[in-house]
């Protein structure tokens, strides 16, 4: 039985090929039996049954320590996993050939120490994939409360979400290293985010806004030239262009807003992270107003925290119940300008409320001129669970929904302004 350590695809001989380049640590030739083997070896967990007859020693034992520490049946002790765990069983052997259990135990120093290894033998994607693993089968939630713990992660977007859901059992001597750890993923995220929501924002927005007398500086010329094609005279090569159409100045004040409302509850913990990088990116735009509402069985406005996604990714509270009428309701009651208005739901659709009148705030939104757009997800997981039921019942209001990728979410928002069709991927679709 393999350790359940990260994924490895079949090489064209049909071999495990491990995603990380410390599998192929001195040894220049990949595709030799002997490799072959030690790569079996790793993947194996060195039963006595996986019949590779192949020993380890160097920094391939010291690697294969680090994934029998998470995978093996020693994994749990002390760390609140099952013994049984998936993975390597007992009696493994290690370089010399003698048994040794493996396992984190409870020691933050230990884990600490572990954490710095899978760093060194392992690439980030592996690394972050490990790590979550060792959260969910080892129980370490409570250790990452201890600031060296943290210095020693590799953050990614899933564990912000956990870091998160501890924040309220967090000590004030950890704190500050959170925050430190949650804002460099954060700059990541907008580093990679911002520049084209902005630019496709903008252009919808422009486009959204065109007027009939541009000035010539405005003058859309394209969908001028193609509306004005009945007037080409061929003699003169030319066409006349008795319509003008043009876009409006895009530093006229504001021209949309937009409402986020995302659900917090514990499912959601990567959607909170990437619609609170989007709140702060749309917040800079001045021809948007953006409010972002987070919801459980409360409702928290936490607009005046939009130029710091870091504050207001502590200001939510990731857990508990879902009461996706009451948020609505608050949504509602602070819209001004309907016909100008997106409003974006990012939830599950899980309804602890009454759903009749969640519904019903859909439909009286949408018939006052507000353009709504329900999404199940805002990750890069795909599909997620959801309630099928209510996905449905939106979807005849003429409000579909389905998961979006954070590079896609800046086209649907640019859709929902132009009030076009919504990009919805194929597989996405929900209804």
């Amino acid at each position: 039985m393999t350790h359940g350590a990260p994924h490895v695809d079949a090489d064209p001989h049909g071999d495990p090929v491990p995603h990380h380049d410390g599998l192929q640590s001195d040894h220049a030739h990949p595709q030799t039996d002997q490799e072959r083997l030690r790569r079996w070896r790793l993947v194996l967990g060195g039963q006595g049954a996986d019949g590779t007859g192949c020993s380890l020693s160097g920094a391939d034992a010291a690697m294969d320590r680090t994934l029998e520490a998470l995978y093996g049946s020693g994994g749990g002790d002390g760390a609140g996993a099952s013994g049984t765990a998936a993975g390597r069983s007992g009696g493994s052997q290690g370089a010399g050939g003698g048994a040794r259990s493996g396992g984190l135990g409870g020691s933050a120093p230990q884990v600490a120490r572990w954490l710095g290894d899978i760093r060194t033998y392992f690439p980030t994607s592996v690394v972050q994939v490990m790590q979550r693993d060792a959260i969910d089968r080892l129980g370490l939630s409570a250790l990452l409360l201890e600031p060296e713990m943290l210095e020693a992660v590799e953050a990614d977007v899933h564990f912000v979400g956990t870091l998160l859901s501890l924040n309220k059992a967090m000590p004030e001597t950890t704190k500050n290293t959170a925050r430190a750890v949650v804002r460099k993923v954060v700059e990541d995220l907008e580093k990679r985010l911002a520049t084209r929501t902005r630019a496709t924002l903008t252009g919808a927005l422009d486009r959204s806004a065109r007027i009939s007398r541009p000035r010539h500086r405005d003058i859309d010329w394209d969908r001028t030239i193609r509306a004005n094609l009945k007037n080409y005279l061929p003699d003169h090569r030319t066409v006349v262009p008795e319509r003008l159409i043009g876009y409006g100045r895009a530093a006229r004040g504001v021209k949309k807003d937009v409402v986020l409302c995302v659900d917090q509850s514990g499912s959601m913990a990567a959607s909170v992270v990437y619609a609170s990088v989007f709140g702060a990116v749309l917040a800079s735009m001045r021809s948007l107003a953006t409010r972002l509402v987070v919801f459980d069985t409360s409702v928290v406005d936490l607009t005046e925290e939009l130029d710091d996604p870091v504050d207001v990714l502590f200001g939510t509270q990731l857990g508990g119940g879902t009461d996706i009428n009451r948020a609505l309701a608050y949504c509602q009651s602070r819209i001004t300008r309907p016909a100008d208005t997106v409003v974006v739901l990012i939830s599950d659709l899980y309804e602890g409320g009454i759903r009749e009148e969640m519904l019903g705030r859909v439909a009286a939104m949408k018939a006052s001129g507000v353009q709504f757009v329900a999404l199940l997800a805002l990750s890069d997981e795909g599909a997620p669970s959801y309630d099928r039921e209510h996905a449905a019942a939106l979807a005849v209001l003429g409000a579909p929904a389905f998961a979006c990728t954070p590079d896609l979410f800046p086209d649907v928002m640019a859709a929902a302004i132009e009030r076009r069709q919504l990009p919805i991927p194929d597989m996405a679709m929900h209804q």
